[in-house]
């Protein structure tokens, strides 16, 4: 070998060396708003094809931490059934049996591909009306939330109101087997029937909720008893800030908070993307972004996501946009969240007059897209 050859080979081999090392370092981890990024373009493109409940849920979440008016279009046809829905509701509450009817229709509907799923039914089924009831309840709250629960939008929504004033609840969302397979429902029930004005259980459903899962119970309780009580913990949170509205209190959700990043540990080990993402998202909207607990949990969910998918699989690496959707909104909006909450967006007729009214006499502005965007 001559001296030049020699020495290429040297310049050669190091420099191969030099990049089998490079290889070898890890990429660099992406931040947090570059993931959120990718995985709301991946939705974005995709919207279309999703179910019409996967885009109300989309775009409502979308426009409280964005206030982007673009999204009003969504939430206005969601707006737009749900009174349709609702008006159908009401004027079929005075018929005989017809709430029971519906109640039961709906249990026997209702899947039973897990053991979970089956077990809420054989509950929901001891319950004779509640099953329609909190379901009423819910499209309630929503018509309240955009605007629309006055007499103009749903007359005679004072009837719905009445008969869930004669619902017994409390015995529902106190009790110990409900509790164990249905926190997170309990959590959003006692919040929609405060928000509507009905009765206000929110301490009762807390204190037998603390009761029953006690910090001190926790080593005895197995997987899903664990995810049941944390899911059923960001719940309480979450509903409180009326879906991501507003802000909430850290004093009065210390006893979740504490326990959160006390658990911190087994939540990510033991439960799936959903539930701590919705663990993060209650301590930012408690005010507690710089917890140490907001670090990991995001930390957790950029290791989780597939940049191939565009997406946060499940936990079984399933990457189906529709089923994966609640899962990504949530993980948009614990790695970007907002400086601030936008409320609503308020849809009923009423607000839109109002809104043409103050952009009269304007040249062509983003207030009058805005309420050209609302009428669509």
């Amino acid at each position: 070998m001559n001296r030049h050859a020699s020495w290429r080979w040297l310049v050669g081999g190091a420099l191969a060396l030099l990049l089998a090392g490079c290889a070898l370092e890890p990429a660099p981890r992406p931040s947090d708003e570059a993931v959120a990024a990718e995985i709301r373009a991946t939705y974005e493109r995709a919207l279309p094809s999703l179910s019409a409940g996967k885009r109300r849920h989309y775009a409502q979440r979308m426009y409280r931490i964005t206030g982007d008016t673009r999204w009003l279009p969504l939430n206005r046809d969601y707006g737009e059934r749900l009174v349709a829905s609702l008006r159908e509701e009401i004027a079929r509450l005075d018929e005989p049996g017809y709430a029971a009817r519906r109640s039961r229709e709906g249990v026997e509907g209702y899947p039973e591909r897990t053991a979970k799923q089956r077990r809420r039914k054989r509950m929901l089924a001891g319950w004779g009306e509640i099953h329609y009831a909190k379901g009423l309840a819910f499209d309630l709250t929503q018509a309240h939330y955009h605007g629309l629960l006055n007499d103009r939008d749903l007359p005679g929504h004072r009837r719905a109101l009445d008969y869930l004033s004669g619902v017994d609840f409390l015995a529902f969302v106190t009790d110990p087997e409900v509790i164990d397979v249905y926190a997170a429902q309990v959590a959003n029930l006692v919040h929609y029937l405060e928000d509507l004005g009905v009765a206000d259980l929110r301490g009762e459903a807390i204190a037998a909720f603390r009761q029953r899962f006690p910090p001190s119970r926790d080593a005895a309780l197995d997987r899903a008893l664990f995810r049941n009580k944390i899911y059923g913990m960001t719940h309480f949170v979450i509903a409180a800030s009326d879906y991501y509205q507003k802000p909430v209190s850290a004093d009065a959700f210390a006893w979740v908070l504490d326990d959160f990043a006390e658990d911190l540990d087994r939540i990510l080990a033991e439960t799936k993307e959903d539930i701590y993402t919705e663990v993060g998202i209650s301590f930012l909207l408690a005010g507690r972004e710089q917890a140490p607990a907001v670090v990991r949990l995001r930390e957790a969910l950029v290791a989780a996501y597939d940049p191939m998918a565009g997406m946060v699989p499940s936990e079984s690496g399933g990457t189906d946009l529709e089923y994966g959707e609640h899962r990504n909104v949530l993980a948009i909006m614990l790695l970007d969240w907002p400086e601030r909450l936008y409320p609503g967006p308020v849809l009923s007729s009423g607000a839109q007059e109002r809104e043409g009214v103050a952009c009269r006499g304007s040249a062509f502005s983003s207030c009058e897209a805005s309420v050209r965007l609302m009428s669509r």
